[in-house]
């Protein structure tokens, strides 16, 4: 009995600890997030990477927002609603807000393509944030692509970033990286949210790398009902990335597409190093998934191969034999390590456990198997921007 009374005790000492925390008033000191359209003042962040909303909506019954655990949004005299999120980790999220029952974008916040749709998102500042910021060095530029794709019969929509001085020394060619998106996500996610353009041109200027294009197409979107925009499959092929029941990841129309149009018209149109050696590809989630299943069927294209929160296992789950996975490209290490100059592994440490130890089983099987990579793991941050921005 006292010891069931001491447990009752100490239970209601830790709850009472609790909810004084819950209850605990933010930190006041709020400033507008960079991710906000020009002049705006809400959302704002504080030092705790609580978010604060102000929505004016006098006639609304009911105001929130997509975050879980969110306080209750409160009324004005002015007919503003305000609110504020838990904590959360620093890095780039997607949101909506709840306006008597219907989700709708936030009319303050920048939109961006993610979730399978335009909407709002905030950013919450990075110790690290330097290395995607916007600086005083030579910039390249994301230059927006249409081409029309034989294969498919159709127009397809794409951006490539040159890197500085492209136009001003017209002799120099460059390698390419083929970078890809994730379900949910298009072609301009890694320019807009990812900031790939910036992290470059600061590297370039740090003497941290050597200058090279980077080309990003639509790999398709597994969250559409049917395929999106000009971005059909070819047809002929099924593609679920491109429409089709979600969950179904059928990359075989994206492969189709990359082949035998987007790289050759890249090459064609830019000052590219148009070889194996020269040609790197990468994604994240599902752009790592087929970055890992196109790739490795073609390393007479590829020798540079990368995959964060995606490609190496993560997905599947399970265990991994580098001899016989992949058709056996792997089975005698000696031969491809010779093929492939970088496989690059990264994943956050805070991302779901299975997705974690996945790629870090994977990681392990290579390891043991006389696969040369590298793996990184992104500390404090879950299956979003700032760990595929690292």
């Amino acid at each position: 009995m006292k010891m069931n009374l001491s447990l009752l005790a100490l239970t209601s000492i830790l709850c009472g600890q609790l909810c004084a925390a819950e209850d605990k008033p933010p930190a006041d000191d709020w400033k507008p997030a960079t991710s906000n359209q020009a002049g705006k003042q809400y959302p704002q962040v504080n030092s705790e990477g609580r978010v604060k909303f102000r929505i004016m909506a006098p006639k609304a019954q009911s105001v929130g927002v997509s975050f879980k655990d969110s306080s209750t949004f409160t009324k004005g005299d002015d007919g503003a609603w305000v609110g504020y999120t838990r904590p959360l980790d620093e890095g780039f999220h997607y949101y909506t807000l709840n306006i008597d029952g219907a989700e709708v974008p936030d009319p303050n916040s920048f939109y961006f393509y993610g979730s399978g749709r335009w909407g709002s998102a905030v950013e919450i500042p990075a110790q690290d944030a330097d290395f995607y910021a916007l600086k005083d060095v030579p910039h390249g530029q994301l230059r927006e692509i249409n081409y029309f794709s034989k294969s498919s019969k159709t127009n397809r929509h794409a951006f490539v970033y040159t890197p500085p001085d492209y136009d001003k020394d017209t002799t120099t060619r460059y390698p390419v990286l083929y970078l890809q998106h994730g379900a949910g996500e298009d072609e301009t996610g890694w320019g807009r949210q990812g900031h790939a353009g910036r992290i470059l041109d600061n590297l370039i200027a740090e003497g941290k790398a050597k200058p090279f294009i980077i080309a990003m197409e639509f790999g398709g979107n597994p969250f559409a009902g049917g395929p999106r925009r000009t971005n059909a499959p070819p047809a002929g092929t099924t593609n679920s990335a491109a429409g089709g029941p979600r969950g179904n990841f059928n990359f075989s129309a994206f492969e189709k597409a990359l082949l035998e149009d987007f790289i050759p018209f890249v090459d064609a149109n830019f000052r590219t190093i148009a070889d194996q050696p020269h040609r790197a590809m990468a994604g994240l989630s599902m752009g790592g998934m087929q970055t890992f299943q196109i790739t490795l069927k073609h390393l007479d294209l590829f020798s540079y191969i990368g995959g964060f929160s995606g490609g190496g296992g993560g997905f599947g789950g399970g265990t991994f034999d580098p001899k016989t996975a992949h058709g056996g490209v792997m089975a005698d290490a000696d031969e491809f390590n010779k093929k492939v100059k970088v496989l690059w592994l990264g994943i956050g440490t805070t991302e779901s456990q299975r997705m974690y130890e996945g790629i870090k089983n994977y990681h392990e099987a290579l390891a043991k198997a006389g696969i040369k990579h590298t793996y990184y793991e992104s500390p404090g941050t879950s299956h979003e921007w700032l760990t595929w921005r690292r």
